[in-house]
């Protein structure tokens, strides 16, 4: 049977000197969930395996490092969803543990719930083992007050003002956050994906994105399984990845069905978003409207590729 992985590091315009951080940072990852499967491991296992190494990478928006909300702290979403009997664990809101995605994975296989947020997340992180962790470093630490000050200057102090920072992130793309992403395949033909963010730089306390909504930013079906990054409300609004999965249930390519789902998104709503994507028979796709989109992937026996974009025809 075929085995395949494919992980992303979030769409956006990644700063100049960055890539190759950005490259050994997407590699090892499937370097990670790669060994895994070969093993004859799971899809499951592989892909959480690969976004931990994501997670606990500082470049990366999710986990560690991870951007800070209008407040200056971070809250976390985290999603995993295996194909098999539609298995779904989400976190949304949580704050001060290392790996979000484990906790969301805990959340489908030691509870009956789909989705945990705010602080009920929390405790039950921390009942599941997960100590206190904090993600700011002084990296992220400094381009939060930077951008906090900018924001102020360029969209206004007051109380309106400061909710227009999706308006302030169009002209300023630099500024937003990211989110990582793995789709695996299995040897069984399990397909799994597993999304993780930190949201967008300095988004209001509460703000839930897609990462945690299966459908929206994270889905898997027996079809195909898919991972979301970009600008999370417009992800909500076209239920993107259940859209790429359905489009191959009706026959289409995994290729053609990304590539449709992210034209719609940028004619709709001009969205910058990007998506990774394998399907039952271990095609890999990603695809992006932005500038950048870190991403690598291997497939059977094959070297791992990595790169910064997808090159446009």
């Amino acid at each position: 049977m075929t085995i395949a992985l494919i992980v992303h590091g979030g769409a956006g315009s990644w700063r100049p000197g960055s890539d190759a951080d950005a490259i050994a940072g997407t590699t090892a990852a499937v370097d990670a969930g790669r060994k895994i499967l070969q093993k004859g491991g799971s899809a499951l296992d592989a892909a959480c395996a690969a976004a931990v190494v994501l997670e606990d990478n500082p470049i990366f928006n999710a986990g560690t490092g991870a951007v800070l909300n209008y407040d200056g702290y971070v809250e976390f979403d985290a999603c995993v969803m295996v194909a098999e009997r539609a298995q779904i664990g989400s976190v949304s809101g949580l704050q001060r543990v290392k790996n979000p995605i484990l906790v969301a994975r805990q959340v489908m296989e030691e509870t009956d719930h789909v989705m945990l947020t705010g602080e009920g997340a929390l405790r039950f992180a921390r009942v599941m083992g997960h100590g206190d962790h904090d993600p700011i470093t002084p990296a992220r630490f400094e381009d939060w007050k930077s951008k906090k000050a900018t924001l102020d200057i360029g969209v206004g102090k007051d109380a309106k003002g400061s909710m227009k920072i999706r308006e302030f992130l169009r002209k300023h793309p630099e500024y937003a956050g990211g989110t990582i992403g793995v789709v695996a395949l299995d040897a069984r033909g399990v397909l799994c994906a597993a999304t993780s963010t930190g949201g967008v730089t300095l988004k209001l306390p509460g703000r839930v994105g897609d990462t945690p909504l299966s459908g929206a930013g994270t889905y898997a079906n027996k079809f195909a399984a898919s991972s979301a990054t970009g600008t999370g409300e417009y992800v909500i609004r076209s239920l993107s990845c259940r859209a790429i999965s359905e489009g191959v249930e009706r026959g289409k390519s995994l290729d053609d069905s990304v590539t449709e789902m992210l034209a719609q998104m940028t004619r709709d709503f001009d969205a910058d978003v990007g998506f990774i994507a394998i399907d039952a028979n271990g095609n890999a796709v990603a695809n992006h409207s932005t500038a950048h989109m870190p991403h690598a992937f291997f497939k059977d026996d094959s070297k791992i590729v990595a790169r910064m974009f997808v090159e446009k025809a």
